[in-house]
């Protein structure tokens, strides 16, 4: 890099002129021969040094060459969902019978984005259970009860009344239960899946 010592002393026209250049091979335009700006063999070795590194500096800021790269497709799906139009449904077999479920987005059965909403009835109890990913329940009407560890302690429970928002890490173990009719929606990245602490109490183990 001692050819490159006075480097600094490159003009400062000449960086305009490599915006242009690389503007131009974005576009498809004509380039000009960058190096014939500077005649001798020392300048243009550091041109060419120059022009590297400040090239790599554009492309690391963000120069938006978008045309060098296709695009990510964005979805065009909407949807809109009032109380008298949402499609309620017998709740999962993974949680105990009387609840309801309504799918507003997505699949939670899959990988990808989802929301839905339960329905549950006045003293609807899930036993301790955990969940493989992060859970996010934003209550939407009624109170939710949630009291965290292995063993019941409802003394120790938190209270989610209507518009709180709450979340938890996977794996933490913890029971759920309502009073007086609850909606609550969830909302996170599929699969959606439920794991009780005690096997007994996970209803896919009943007999049938």
């Amino acid at each position: 890099m001692e050819l490159c010592r006075n480097s600094k002393a490159v003009p400062r026209i000449f960086l305009t002129e490599l915006i242009w250049t690389v503007v131009s091979a974005r576009d498809g335009r004509l380039q000009p021969d960058v190096t014939c700006m500077l005649g001798t063999r020392r300048q243009q070795f550091c041109m060419k040094a120059f022009f590297t590194t400040a090239l790599s500096a554009m492309l690391g800021f963000g120069l938006p060459l978008t045309r060098l790269a296709a695009q990510p497709a964005q979805s065009l799906d909407m949807g809109f969902y009032g109380p008298e139009t949402i499609e309620w449904k017998a709740g999962p077999a993974a949680i105990p019978p009387g609840a309801k479920m309504a799918v507003l987005e997505g699949d939670p059965t899959k990988e990808g984005p989802f929301v839905v909403r339960f329905q549950f009835p006045e003293g609807y109890h899930i036993p301790p259970h955990t969940h493989p990913k992060t859970e996010r329940v934003t209550v939407i009407s009624g109170t939710l009860f949630l009291a965290m560890g292995e063993n019941l302690d409802r003394s120790a429970a938190k209270t989610l009344t209507a518009s709180t928002y709450g979340f938890w890490p996977a794996g933490m173990k913890h029971t759920a239960w309502s009073q007086g009719e609850t909606v609550i929606q969830l909302h996170g990245i599929g699969p959606w899946q439920i794991n009780y602490v005690n096997p007994a109490d996970d209803p896919r183990n009943a007999k049938k």
